[in-house]
């Protein structure tokens, strides 16, 4: 396998990609740890990650077309199921989480079970 050497625009756009995506990654690991309770804990994988996974992915997809691997439906795939399934996981989990009435903190609006 030769590997031809990437332009220096398309080594920029998977530096700003991946550099992206890993501070949305951050960002949803440290909500994880931070937040106070159930609900609010849900937002950071769902949503920050969620983004940084698929700026990775992009970053992937961008690098292996560049250099000259042609282009792979592998990226496409994980991208795909990567949006699909973690809004469902998501849903999944609060709704779970309604259903066993887990406590919430002081700051946390909308108390669905007391309605």
């Amino acid at each position: 396998m030769s590997a031809q050497p990437m332009a220096l625009w398309q080594e920029i756009i998977v530096s700003l990609l991946l550099i992206l995506g890993s501070l949305f990654v951050l960002i949803g690991a440290f909500g994880l740890y931070r937040l106070p309770d159930f609900f609010m804990r849900l937002h950071g994988p769902t949503k920050a990650t969620t983004l940084g996974v698929g700026s990775m992915v992009v970053a992937s997809l961008v690098y292996f077309c560049a250099v000259g691997d042609g282009l792979s439906l592998h990226e496409l795939l994980i991208s795909l199921f990567l949006f699909i399934s973690a809004p469902v996981s998501a849903y999944m989990l609060a709704k779970a989480a309604v259903q066993q009435r887990l406590p919430l903190a002081p700051k946390t609006r909308g108390k669905p079970w007391e309605q």
